[in-house]
């Protein structure tokens, strides 16, 4: 598994390009995080890419004008990062509000 780390400018269909590079080919994404970053907002991917799809989708992020910063992370398998923090669904704050209202623990 290879994690990618992408910052871009939160213009209209950027994140979606970013997408489309790794759908277009084919590659499975079992995480996507888009998360705001100062005045930016930055997209971290995990994907099972071989040497060549990382400079590929390298180059291709890099080429997509509201796109500042493209980083591939070191290389690293699930297991040995916390599984369940990829897989772990997270409930609305909502939900985890009431939960602890029903048990008498605090926020």
């Amino acid at each position: 598994m290879q994690a990618f780390h992408i910052q871009y400018r939160n213009t209209q269909g950027t994140l979606m390009r970013i997408l489309n590079a790794a759908s277009r080919r084919g590659l499975e994404m079992p995480y996507v995080q888009a998360t705001p970053v100062d005045h930016e907002h930055a997209v971290t991917l995990l994907l099972e890419v071989s040497p060549k799809q990382i400079g590929q989708l390298c180059r291709d992020w890099n080429a997509i004008v509201d796109v500042t910063r493209v980083r591939a992370g070191v290389p690293f398998t699930v297991a040995t990062h916390a599984a369940s923090e990829w897989t772990t669904p997270h409930l609305p704050a909502s939900v985890r509000v009431a939960a602890n209202a029903a048990t008498g623990a605090s926020a």
